[in-house]
């Protein structure tokens, strides 16, 4: 039995035995009790909310676990499945990110002041720098990114990671380096971490679904706040087309996880949508009607403040929890930030601009040039300053970089260009193909159904 059925069986509403008092006298084997204690606080952490000295005891561990693997001269004798591997790199991840998010709200409530002291005391546990450290020394160590460059210079290269602990974990910490460099707000740096990983149906990653979910979620939140809304909206349209496909086959422990997961996506995928309103896989389409199709209706056709509201509510649903790579300031709680409203304020402040683009969008399509005070009435704008500012910000936003045949180019996303020409606006379309091969097909597979379906009456 594996340890979460065994989990399920025995430990399902309490911990696991003490890896200090039960096993640790049991288990002459120190390598064994550091994975055991890795388990043990994995579990904890699932089950309720651990106490300050809990988590100060789990990142002790983490730091023998690590310890044992990067300051040995020669390869430590260790085979881990490749989904313990991710589970390792995931859940310290996480659990940097609850004892970050823990400390933030005691020191802020400032209540418990025999907690507050011993944090206050222990600056250097679960912070960035210690978990970044630990990363990129994984990613050295395996020699990773060299690895991974040169195969994508071979044609049919032989896999990268073929099982060796230093090169799964090392690959993995990329996917971490992309995580936590996102969490942190630094979203450039999170989309260099995983440059040298393509992302592609045979990428390593594809093996342990969590992996793939985790990857495509960041890197489309990334593209996301650098307002690159085209990017965004191609990984999370494949990662949520795949999500709909095997939904009934991928019953998975994590289920639960990768269910609100895929919500949050749609959500996403719902601001990028409204901002850069594109033609996206009709399965992927239909959830998002589905899910939130009243919400993109309210930004695309409602007034600014309603848009603002509800991409706020999205946003605020969706997006990681924000961290701050600094220790608080104990001696002045008040003057700590809080890292998600300074992130969600910051969006809100770059796409209060582009909320009326898609009303204006909707005008421009109807013309092939247009009196400038004809707009400024269906736009309810009195001055010609007050136009000319929305049309140059409508093309100035249509630029986004995208990757393009392998290589990221300046390209305008908007299908309607306008021109403003004296006291006119000139305006063309270029309206996409309809790609009638993938309606055929679909309409195929639909007609076998009704045809079974008949057969079975």
């Amino acid at each position: 039995m594996g340890f979460n059925k065994l989990t399920e069986a025995f430990y399902k509403s309490t911990p696991w035995p003490d890896p200090e008092t039960v096993v640790g006298p049991l288990v002459n084997d120190p390598v064994f009790l550091i994975f055991y204690t890795e388990l043990y606080y994995r579990h904890l952490y699932a089950l309720t909310a651990p106490k300050v000295e809990q988590h100060f005891k789990s990142y002790e561990n983490y730091c023998k676990l690590f310890n044992h693997i990067l300051s040995n001269n020669d390869p430590v004798d260790i085979v881990l499945p490749v989904h313990w591997a991710w589970d390792i790199i995931d859940e310290f991840i996480y659990q940097f990110n609850t004892f970050t998010l823990f400390r933030s709200k005691t020191v802020s409530r400032g209540k418990n002041s025999a907690d507050i002291n011993l944090m206050k005391e222990n600056p250097d546990i679960w912070s960035a720098y210690s978990v970044l450290n630990v990363l990129y020394s994984l990613t050295s160590k395996s020699d990773i990114v060299d690895k991974l460059k040169k195969a994508k210079q071979v044609e049919n290269s032989k896999p990268v990671v073929a099982g060796n602990i230093y090169e799964t974990l090392g690959y993995f910490s990329l996917i971490g380096l992309l995580r936590v460099h996102t969490l942190l707000g630094d979203f450039s740096l999170a989309l260099k971490s995983v440059d040298v990983i393509e992302l592609k149906k045979t990428a390593f990653f594809n093996r342990v679904p969590a992996a793939h979910y985790t990857v495509y979620y960041y890197v489309g939140f990334s593209y996301l706040m650098l307002r690159r809304y085209a990017d965004a909206i191609n990984s999370f349209s494949h990662i949520l087309l795949f999500i709909s496909r095997t939904k009934n086959i991928n019953r998975s422990p994590q289920f639960n996880a990768v269910s609100k997961k895929s919500d949050q996506m749609f959500a996403l995928l719902t601001i990028c949508v409204a901002l850069t309103p594109t033609r996206i896989d009709a399965t992927v389409n239909t959830g998002l009607r589905e899910k939130y199709g009243e919400q993109l209706f309210k930004i695309q056709k409602g007034s600014s403040k309603d848009a603002l509201q509800v991409i706020e509510e999205l946003f605020t649903f969706a997006a990681p929890k924000f961290i701050s790579p600094s220790v608080p300031d104990f001696a002045h709680p008040a003057a700590n930030g809080n890292p998600f409203s300074f992130h969600l304020q910051l969006f809100l402040t770059s796409v209060a601009s582009v909320v009326n683009s898609p009303s204006l969008k909707n005008y421009l399509r109807l013309y092939a040039s247009l009196d400038i005070e004809k707009l400024k009435k269906f736009l309810e704008v009195d001055t010609d300053e007050e136009i000319w500012s929305i049309l140059v910000n409508y093309n100035v936003q249509s630029l986004q970089f995208a990757w393009l045949d392998g290589n990221q180019v300046l390209t305008n996303t908007s299908d309607v260009h306008t021109v403003l020409d004296g006291e006119l606006v000139l305006i063309t379309e270029k309206k996409p193909s309809r790609k009638f091969g993938e309606w055929f097909i679909r309409s195929t597979v639909k007609n076998f159904q009704l045809q079974d379906t008949l057969r079975r009456v």
